[in-house]
């Protein structure tokens, strides 16, 4: 693989709670998703990162999420697609504004913590998501993991998918992510998640949580900006990906 994008959770305070230091990791990332209001995120922030995430030439993409500020988005709910689907679009329309006053707007849509979790597998959830973005603007690229339920929907609906990988997650053997209540879900450990995101990269592979070996496509590679050390860890995988002859830039919807 010779060009990867970069992508990252930002925006995810709430007030004068901030999580995770946006500004700098929109100096390494190349894609950031934010979020929307939902799980995380108010209009100023949401405002502020629209216009720094402009100045430096950074992808926008709306990370969409359950209507869950209390439990961060990881909680999954049972919700009618038709629901669902009104629940995207408002916080797509919503972060749209912000990147419109920032001279840009939005290029993609990223389902955040249990609805993206969900929509893998579960198809009506996933044609909630589908029949947002195509009724918003068809030409938004949806992120998310390959071979799911979300990129089976995004494909009939003739909507762009882009594979993401994540750099910081243990993947189970069936190319999941290991939910976040098992020990090790996470890799904190900048060196293991270098490891890992060159094993993506360069082998299209990586060692899954029982041992054995999974393919993993992507076109782009995420670092969560809540994960401890998120900012040394995401310039740690930038600069080895680029020492390896990856170019990191944003996706091409």
């Amino acid at each position: 693989m010779t060009t990867l994008d970069l992508n990252a959770d930002l925006g995810e305070g709430f007030g004068v709670w901030r999580l995770g230091d946006d500004d700098a990791l929109l100096d390494i990332v190349t894609s950031a998703n934010v979020a929307c209001g939902f799980h995380a995120g108010d209009p100023s922030t949401m405002r502020r990162i629209c216009a720094r995430a402009a100045d430096r030439g950074v992808s926008i993409g709306a990370q969409v999420g359950y209507r869950d500020l209390a439990g961060f988005g990881r909680r999954r709910i049972d919700i009618a697609p038709g629901d669902l689907s009104a629940d995207i679009l408002y916080q797509l329309g919503a972060l749209d504004a912000f990147a419109r006053a920032a001279g840009v707007a939005v290029r993609y849509v990223k389902p955040h913590g249990a609805l993206y979790n969900t929509a893998m597998d579960d198809s009506g959830q996933a044609g909630a998501l589908v029949d947002a973005v195509a009724v918003y603007d068809g030409s938004l690229a949806i992120l998310g993991l390959p071979s799911s339920a979300l990129s089976e929907r995004a494909a009939a609906a003739g909507i762009v998918y882009v594979a993401e990988a994540f750099a910081d997650r243990r993947y189970t053997p069936d190319g999941r992510l290991v939910d976040r209540t098992t020990p090790g879900a996470v890799l904190a450990d900048a060196d293991a998640a270098v490891a890992q995101a060159l094993a993506i990269a360069r082998d299209g592979r990586v060692q899954s949580s029982d041992g054995s070996t999974v393919a993993i496509v992507a076109e782009s590679l995420c670092v969560h900006g809540d994960t401890p050390g998120a900012v040394g860890l995401a310039g740690a995988v930038r600069t080895a990906l680029e020492d390896a002859g990856v170019t990191v830039s944003p996706f091409r919807s």
